[in-house]
């Protein structure tokens, strides 16, 4: 039987980069070709910027080297509940560097935990706690009133209760973010992410904290000495602010692979993206979130 013929440079490239962004559309493949085309279509082979280098961000220097720009990908996992399951966490451990893991507020229980952690070392993806509300049925997507005192434990409870099953299995969580209506919250509320930030300060003042640039979160870890990560999305529309469009509102999720490889690409290359006016929004990102 003859070999398949050797990919063209352009389709090679696609498949190195942004493999991450096929996982919330129809299909890998499709994703990829997608992606080529697009940078086809733009005379731009994309050999200055390289997505998902198999190098986490979280404790690195993320500077590139040369002309090549190095970006890190994250992904939600964990989010099934005892016999449910919610998307494809072995899939994504294939493509991402960081894994958001819930800690059973939001979603996750312990064995699901204890899984993704254990997966997770084996592929040499750096494990960050994905706190959140204390919120089963709303999937930590409800805005909840909770106290400061009441975020500040729950927080620790989060990060403690992940630590110990990564601890099982060899490894250590290194970073948190915010899951749903509290990454929202914290993004915005300098006494909500205070509390976050406190959390952080009383359980191991050397994790690392991924979220919204700009945001209060980023501020109030610069005040305290934790060094914050910048996110962008892959998949998300932006106000012309740089916050995320509400899910709730139509049009909040790109929707379809072309918008989400360009704005993937535009994000790690140049650091923007289009606001919903069509105005440039900048996002200074170093990891960016595939769904």
């Amino acid at each position: 039987m003859s070999s398949p013929p050797p990919e063209d440079p352009t389709t090679a490239m696609a498949r190195r980069l942004l493999r991450g962004a096929g996982v919330f559309l129809s299909g890998q493949e499709a994703f990829s070709c997608t992606l080529a085309n697009t940078l086809a279509a733009s005379g731009d082979r994309g050999d200055d910027v390289l997505l998902a280098p198999r190098r986490p961000v979280f404790g690195t220097n993320t500077a590139g080297t040369g002309t090549t720009a190095t970006i890190d990908l994250n992904a939600d996992l964990g989010e099934g509940l005892g016999i449910w399951k919610a998307g494809d966490d072995n899939r994504l451990l294939e493509i991402v560097t960081s894994a958001n893991v819930a800690c059973g507020f939001h979603a996750g229980d312990p064995t699901i935990m204890r899984d993704v952690c254990a997966k997770a070392s084996a592929a040499g993806v750096t494990i960050g706690a994905h706190v959140g509300y204390r919120d089963l049925v709303g999937f930590g997507r409800r805005d909840l009133a909770v106290s400061q005192r009441d975020l500040r434990n729950e927080t620790v409870y989060q990060i403690a209760a992940l630590d110990a099953m990564a601890a099982a299995e060899h490894a250590q969580v290194r970073y948190v973010k915010p899951h749903g209506a509290l990454y929202h919250r914290v993004s915005r509320s300098d006494e909500a992410a205070a509390a976050l930030v406190q959390a952080i300060l009383d359980y191991n003042p050397g994790l690392e904290v991924l979220g919204a640039p700009g945001s209060a979160l980023a501020r109030q870890c610069s005040e305290y000495g934790i060094r914050f990560r910048n996110e962008g999305f892959a998949d998300r529309r932006y106000r012309d602010d740089g916050s995320l469009v509400d899910r709730s509102t139509e049009g909040a999720i790109l929707a379809t692979p072309e918008a989400a490889a360009a704005q993937a690409v535009t994000i790690a290359r140049h650091q923007q993206v289009r606001g919903t006016s069509g105005a440039s929004v900048p996002v200074a990102a170093d990891s960016i979130c595939v769904h």
